[in-house]
Order: C-alpha cells, then sequence, then structure tokens
C-alpha cells in the first residue's frame, strides 16, 4: 500500500467567488458601520438626502436617476466612509452594462445674422453726371450767346473743371464709429431676459459631469463639461440641474452669480426659476 496524497490534497486553496464580494450597496453599509457614522451623518457630510443613501446601501439605485448620477453617489458615499470609489465603480459598471456615451447638447441660441456691409455713395457716377450738366449748359450758352458768349463759355468752362474737381476729389463722408462690444461679465448674461430663467454652468475648477432639464423634464444637455468649458440654459419657468462634481462648477441664474459652498466631488440636485436664484 503507497502513502501518499490523495488527489483532494493536492487542489489549490480555493478563490473567493464572486458571489462571495459584497454588492456595492453592502460594501458601503459596512464600510459606514465600521468608520462610525449613520446614515444622517453621512447625509450631512456629502450633501446626498437620507433617502438615496438609504437605497443605495440597498443596492437600489432608481432614486439615483440614471447611471452617472449613482456612478457620483456611489464615488461621493465612498470617500466619506473612507473606501476607494475606483473599484466600487468599476464594479457597478460590471453590474449595469458599462459606462454611457455622453449625449451632445443641442444648440440654443442662434447664431447671429451678418449684417451686410455698407456702401459708400458711387462718387464716380456723380461726377459724370455734374459733367453732363455743364457741357450741356455750355452748348446752350454757346446757341443762344452774343457778344458775351466767349466770356460766358470761359466762366461755364472754369466751372465745369471746378466740378469736375470737385467730384473726383469728394469730401470723405464721417461714419459713426460702431459701438464697441462691451467685455463680457463674470456671469456672461446679465442681460437676461426678465420673463425667462437663464442658467450659465461653467466648469471653472476642472470637468463635472452635469444634467440640465427644461420645466416639461425634456433633456437639454447630458454629458461631461470639461474644465474651462461652459454651457447656457434657457427656459420659460424652470432649470432642472444635476451636478455630478459641484465642486468644480460655478453657476450664474438670471445675471447672478451663485455664490454656494459646494463640495469636491459632491453631486447636486438643483432647480431655478425666473425669480430670486433659490436651490431646489
Amino acid at each position: 500500500m503507497s502513502i501518499g496524497n490523495f488527489p483532494e490534497d493536492e487542489r489549490p486553496f480555493p478563490d473567493v467567488s464572486e458571489e462571495a464580494r459584497p454588492s456595492v450597496g453592502r460594501a458601503l453599509n459596512q464600510a459606514r458601520i465600521a468608520a462610525g457614522l449613520t446614515v444622517d451623518g453621512v447625509s450631512s457630510a456629502t450633501r446626498v438626502r437620507t433617502a438615496i443613501v438609504h437605497a443605495i446601501e440597498a443596492d437600489d439605485f432608481t432614486p439615483c436617476g440614471g447611471d452617472v448620477y449613482a456612478r457620483g453617489h456611489i464615488r461621493t458615499l465612498a470617500r466619506a466612509v473612507h473606501l476607494d470609489p475606483e473599484p466600487l465603480i468599476a464594479q457597478y459598471d460590471a453590474e449595469h452594462g458599462g459606462r454611457p456615451a455622453p449625449t451632445p447638447a443641442a444648440p440654443l441660441f442662434e447664431a447671429e445674422r451678418i449684417r451686410p456691409e455698407r456702401r459708400g455713395p458711387n462718387w464716380t457716377a456723380a461726377m459724370v453726371a455734374a459733367i453732363v450738366v455743364v457741357i450741356g449748359f455750355v452748348g446752350f450758352t454757346a446757341v443762344k450767346g452774343g457778344d458775351g458768349g466767349s466770356d460766358a463759355k470761359s466762366q461755364l468752362a472754369d466751372g465745369a473743371e471746378q466740378a469736375a474737381s470737385t467730384a473726383a476729389s469728394p469730401t470723405p463722408q464721417k461714419h459713426e464709429p460702431a459701438p464697441p462690444k462691451p467685455e463680457p461679465s463674470d456671469s456672461a448674461i446679465a442681460a437676461a431676459p426678465q420673463d425667462k430663467v437663464t442658467v450659465r454652468v461653467s466648469a471653472a475648477n476642472g470637468r463635472s459631469w452635469i444634467s440640465a432639464k427644461d420645466h416639461n423634464g425634456r433633456m437639454l444637455f447630458d454629458g461631461l463639461l470639461q474644465k474651462g468649458a461652459s454651457k447656457t440654459f434657457q427656459d420659460s419657468s424652470r432649470i432642472n440641474l444635476i451636478l455630478g462634481d459641484a465642486g468644480a462648477i460655478q453657476l450664474y441664474v438670471n445675471g447672478k452669480k451663485i455664490e454656494d459652498d459646494f463640495r469636491a466631488g459632491a453631486v447636486e440636485r438643483l432647480t431655478y426659476t425666473k425669480g430670486d436664484p433659490e436651490v431646489g
């Protein structure tokens, strides 16, 4: 009887299966409890509503409003409970079909029409007309002239020469200079119409994923706004915004800069109307 290891003893240590890995919501829940934080405490620190925190920890991402905002909430909550957000984002993408491509924004304003250039008077035609009138008058005087005909011819010839000289060297017409275009102010929408709500979103401090809808829920923009870029939205009554990284954004509403102290990485849901800017 030989002594040796059975095949079962030569098997490698079992790997942790995918089923053993906690879900995204479960991982956030465990990390929050381990950090000694409550749901209300996390909500206050991240400005993510308590109901959304509860839903995410239960792996219900429907209240987030879409994959883009779900990723933003996951990243914000992971940082608040001291987790690396990237593995959780990758796990979410794997479970929800990957990251969608951004949709281009629809143009909101028509391009200004090019005005035709104003032309000056046709001095050549004026000069020709003046010469024709003088020559005609000289001919008429020559036919009817008597003894003083030569003097009249001389005077009219001098007049024709002077008229031709004047027509050839016209006095330059003074054109009023066009008023200079005003430099853009910080808001760039200082003259926003009073009967509409106008919102300008500027990625001044970094790039951020943003979404904008009008009062009917129609999507105006849903995509990544690169650093230094800006978008302006206008509606008759209300603009609804979601900012994926509110700390990177500067807002101008109805010609007024919004001085909210948004945190870096925080997701913000905002609503602005025709009245004084108020956070929705």
